[in-house]
């Protein structure tokens, strides 16, 4: 690495700097406290009146709590009816998806008794020609004639 300068700090410039951003924040400072006391809210003032109505202290905490009491079973209520929404919505969804299955199924089954129809009516029309083609061969076979070289032999004739 090549040589290198080092200057060194002016003493009295950065002790000009110092003071300068002190008394900039001292200046800021009581800026702040000039305008929060500038800004103080006044004094409230508000005409006494009675308050709680025409019950006694004894009536008003009795009627406190039983609405306490009463909370309870409220919350205890709002409860249940979540649960039961919840549940209902689970078995909406539930039976929703046994239809969508249901209805897949009895597609694939439609489908099936199409293929299986589909290959009754090949087999059948290959066994339609199957036949006529072992008939046709055998008419070509047989020799031509009218009568029947076959007789027609009695049951005394057999060997049973």
């Amino acid at each position: 690495v090549g040589p290198y300068v080092l200057i060194t700090p002016n003493e009295t410039r950065r002790n000009q700097l110092q003071q300068s951003k002190l008394s900039f924040a001292q200046k800021e400072l009581n800026d702040l406290q000039r305008w929060k006391e500038e800004h103080r809210p006044g004094p409230i003032k508000l005409v006494p009146q009675r308050l709680g109505g025409k019950e006694s202290e004894s009536q008003a905490r009795q009627k406190q709590q039983m609405m306490l009491m009463q909370s309870k079973y409220q919350q205890k209520h709002k409860r249940e009816e979540y649960v039961k929404a919840k549940k209902a919505a689970e078995e909406a969804e539930i039976l929703k998806k046994k239809a969508i299955q249901r209805e897949k199924a009895e597609r694939l089954e439609v489908k099936k008794r199409q293929q299986e129809m589909q290959r009754r009516e090949m087999f059948l029309e290959d066994q339609y020609y199957k036949t006529n083609e072992l008939l046709n061969r055998l008419d070509l076979c047989l020799p031509k004639s009218d009568s029947c070289q076959i007789a027609n032999r009695g049951p005394e004739s057999t060997a049973w």
